[in-house]
Formats: C-alpha cells, structure tokens, sequence
C-alpha cells in the first residue's frame, strides 16, 4: 500500500470533494421541458411537474387538490409555465407540504 503522509481520513476527505464534480448528473432542479425552476422556487427536489386534474382553477384562485391549499391568482408564487403545463413546487418537494410555487400554463380564452 502506498503512504502518502496524509491520515486516511483526510484522503477520503479530498476525494470526496473531488468525486462529486466529476460524476454530476443533470441537476433535479430542471424541469423534463429542459428549463430550469428558479432557486426562489426549488432546493433541487422541491418541485415537479403535476396533471392539470391536480390543480383546479376556481374562483378563489389555484386550488392543489391533494391538500386543498388556495393559492390566489395573484399570489407571487404563481408563476407562467416555460412549457404550457402545470409544476408544482412545495416544501421538501412533499405532496402534503405548502406551495413555494406553481407555474401556471396560459389561460384559455
């Protein structure tokens, strides 16, 4: 075995710096259209993209079926969708957690 006058520890240390930016996959914080959500929006697992049956547009505003949350139309998380369908980002990307945001596709006429 090789002796580098380094403790094991921090050997391992330095690799494990250096491995990571070699080996990085596409960053979870991009959408599957190719955009990129916001930082204000996402912590690289806080949002995805949902169905339109998951989102119903009320009166009151945005309302996310699975928790029931309103989120109203000019609220500053909703946001333009880059590509047409809905995303929705909450806390620690969970499905029972707040919204941080929701990108909304154009509003038919």
């Amino acid at each position: 075995m090789f002796d580098l006058g380094l403790p094991l520890p921090r050997i391992a240390a330095a690799l494990g710096i250096l491995l990571p930016a070699s080996s990085v996959p596409a960053a979870s914080h991009d959408a599957k259209a190719g955009w990129t959500y916001p930082l204000s929006c996402c912590s690289d697992y806080d949002c995805r993209e949902v169905t339109d049956a998951e989102v119903l547009e009320g009166p009151e505003g945005y309302v996310i079926k699975v928790t029931g949350e309103v989120i109203p139309m000019t609220s500053r998380k909703v946001r333009m969708s880059p590509d047409g369908v809905f995303h929705w980002c909450s806390v620690a990307g969970r499905d029972d957690s707040a919204t941080i945001c929701l990108f909304v596709p154009p509003r038919g006429y």
